[in-house]
Formats: C-alpha cells, structure tokens, sequence
C-alpha cells in the first residue's frame, strides 16, 4: 500500500495510490501520521477497496508522506564506500544527528539554498517510518515496529555542518534541506530494506548509485541502538545514510547551485524531483 499526502503546504489530505492513480482518503482517515500508522489501522485500509475511494483530479501538489513528523532522526556515514570518499573512518556504532522538522517538503518542492551559501550538496536516503511505540527493541524483532518506508534527500549545507562550530545539525537543517515522500510504502510491500536500489542525478548527470545491501548498520540493527536510547514513536522518521557520490566526496568537491535540478529514486519507493534556488 503507498500511502500519499497531497495538497497546498499545511493543508494536504491523505491519499492512496491505485496504480497510477491517486484517490482519495479523507473519510476514513484526518491525515497521514503517526496516529494512523499502527497495524490495525493499516489493515483496515489495506481492506478498502480502492476503486471506491474517489479519484483526486488533476495534478495537485505532493506533500511529504508523514505529517507532523515526531523526531527526524538520522544516521550519517552508514555506507562503507561514502565514509571511504569522505576520508572518515568506518564508525563503531550508528552516528546519529537530527535534521528540524522545519526541514520537511514534499519531494518536489524547490530546494532553497540558504543565505550565502555556496556548499549546498544532496544525499539520496532510505527513509524509515515507526509505526508502534518502540524502546529496547530487539533486531530480530526491529521490522515489526516499521510503518513503512520512504525516499529522502538529506540535503545538507556543508560549510555550515563541518566549519560553524558544533554538531552536523546545523548544515542539515535548513528550511527546505528534507524532502520526503512522494508516499509511504508499507512494510508488508518491502520484504527486504536491505535490497534496495539507489539513485541521484544532477542536471540529468548521474552522480550517486548504490544499494541498501552495502549499510554498514542496517534498520534493523539501527532501530535496535536508537530504541536503547530512547524511545522511538509512531511517525518518527529514520534516514539512514547515503551511497557515494556525493558533491562533498568529488575532487574537486561539486556542490549545488541555483537552477540546479535533483531526481533522486530508490526501488519499489518512488522518484523525487527538486529545483534548486537562492534564498535572498
């Protein structure tokens, strides 16, 4: 089942695709969030037939797939050849930043570069949705807590994440740096997060490939660390690295610039698309 929201920013309504058609699920849920993440409600709308759902026309805007997103959790360095192209060493457990809500757009609103900026670069990742309460979770048991899963581009400001002095949220928090979606594919349509193909291009030029096989954690092993933390709620949203090829990695380094324009796809999870602007 892929799970979509669509409409104007802050006013999207919850959708289903059919196919290739979007229709419409507004009477029988409010919105696409936590609160209707949980297996049972899922069930019940995994049992509705689609072609009762009325049928949304036109080409409205695509939200980003979860809304009112708990925590934006996000593990850096998790593929062995992207640390390899950073220069960084392999980690001995997950590094985890948070990116700010305020980050999140639907996966083809327009990026904006922030003020100044000039070391704007993307991240095609694995976007993973909790479904149920989940702490002290176990990795053979990690899956069963998953919603579902998602595209993201964890657009990150570079300069502003190694050289302002602190921690990466600061170059992975801007507004517009999340875009997420286009929908929410269950869990029970992804047998195999770890089996998953990976692509970004820039300006028709493909920069980044990859697989999930090559994470050095996996989810389920992420979940496992992240819910001995703390614990991890319906609608929090893991990202979970990135593939080489990122504009950082490059010699010399690429980085994004205004008029720019990202597609970015993983299997089975859909594309994104983005265009890149200036903020004044």
């Amino acid at each position: 089942m892929k799970l979509v929201r669509y409409g104007a920013m802050g006013a999207e309504k919850p959708g289903l695709m059919d196919g290739d058609t979007l229709r419409d699920l507004s009477a029988h849920v409010d919105d696409i969030t936590g609160a209707v993440l949980d297996d049972a409600t899922l069930d019940r709308l995994r049992a509705l037939d689609p072609a009762s759902l009325p049928v949304v026309e036109g080409a409205p805007r695509i939200g980003a797939c979860v809304g009112n997103i708990g925590k934006f959790l996000c593990i850096g360095l998790n593929y062995s050849d992207h640390a390899a192209e950073t220069g960084a060493d392999i980690p001995e457990h997950p590094i985890l930043f948070f990116k700010a809500n305020s980050a999140v757009v639907g996966p083809n609103d327009d990026v904006m570069m922030p003020r100044g900026s000039t070391h704007t670069d993307w991240e095609v990742e694995l976007g993973v949705v909790i479904g149920r309460e989940a702490k002290y979770v176990s990795k053979e048991d990690a899956l069963d807590y998953v919603a579902g899963y998602c595209v993201v581009n964890d657009v990150s400001e570079r300069h502003f994440q190694t050289q302002l002095t602190g921690q990466w949220t600061k170059g992975k928090s801007c507004d517009t740096f999340g875009p997420t979606g286009p929908w929410l594919v269950t869990r029970d349509e992804v047998p195999d997060p770890q089996a998953l193909a990976m692509s970004l291009d820039v300006n028709g030029k493909r920069m980044q490939t990859g697989t999930t096989s090559t994470m050095i954690f996996t989810v389920a092993e992420i979940i496992e660390h992240l819910s001995g933390l703390f614990t991890l709620h319906p609608g929090d949203v893991i990202t979970t690295g990135t593939p080489p090829g990122v504009g950082m990695g490059m010699k010399p380094p690429v980085y994004l610039k205004s008029g720019d324009v990202m597609e970015l796809e993983i299997e089975g999870l859909g594309r994104q698309r983005q265009k890149v602007g200036q903020d004044a």
